[in-house]
């Protein structure tokens, strides 16, 4: 510990180099994962979707990020069942192990996933220095199965969508005519549920606290002003098929 403590300013410096090098895997990887239908479809350019990644997945992280990290940090293994050099070694190591993954899977062209890469350094570090008590199994079991659990209800809610989309818009005999009309519910939709989650879980850090009433009434009011300036734009806007 007190060598820790006196080369402190060494050790925030690597620390900060494992994490720069896993914030990059993430841009390179993660961010293609969310980015990579809409670059393909040829709806936005790979500038564009950087942009729009830089703003909203900062925003996303410091609004909504808050609960994962607690998770990561407290609920897979308890910090304080560690002495201080441990856990610092141990989360150093966990940084580095997922970045060093991220980069060869980027590498490769590999789509991986952030969480699980970091949530199973973290078991390999307390495993090793602890023993497999040390990790919480049933959290640990809970996190996985959320893992298949997840691509499951995204694939059921993707159907659901598609054929929406396929029945309401593109059998229709004016397939761009139906899209301006139905586009202003999709982003009501879409609007409301980032709304909600923010609301009702991004302002602590901001100290602000919302009842379920008002978060609701304001995301809901947020979602109707951003569909009626949709559906303002698409009367005005000239869309025409490429």
């Amino acid at each position: 510990m007190d060598l820790l403590l006196q080369y402190s300013d060494i050790v925030i410096i690597i620390a900060a180099s494992f994490a720069f090098l896993m914030a990059w895997g993430i841009g390179a990887n993660d961010v293609s994962n969310a980015m990579g239908t809409s670059v393909g479809t040829k709806t936005i350019t790979v500038k564009q979707a950087i942009i729009i990644a830089m703003i909203f997945e900062f925003a996303g992280a410091y609004f909504a990020g808050g609960e994962v990290v607690d998770t990561i940090r407290e609920r897979v293994i308890t910090s304080s069942d560690f002495d201080t050099p441990t856990i610092i070694i141990g989360m150093m190591s966990a940084i580095l192990s997922a970045g060093i993954w991220l980069a060869v899977a980027t590498k490769y062209a590999l789509p991986v996933s952030t969480t699980h890469t970091i949530i199973g350094g973290i078991v390999g570090f307390a495993v090793l220095s602890s023993g497999v008590a040390s990790v919480k199994w049933d959290m640990f079991a809970g996190i996985v199965g959320s893992w298949i659990i997840t691509p499951v209800i995204a694939g059921i809610i993707a159907f659901v969508l598609f054929m929406h989309i396929q029945k309401y818009i593109f059998c229709r005999f004016h397939p761009l005519k139906h899209a301006k009309r139905i586009a202003p519910y999709y982003v009501f939709l879409t609007i409301i549920i980032i709304s909600i989650v923010t609301l009702q879980s991004g302002l602590k850090h901001l100290n602000i606290q919302l009842t379920n009433s008002e978060s609701w009434f304001i995301s809901i009011c947020l979602a109707a002003i951003c569909s009626i300036a949709s559906a303002v734009f698409f009367k005005f806007k000239n869309l025409t098929r490429p």
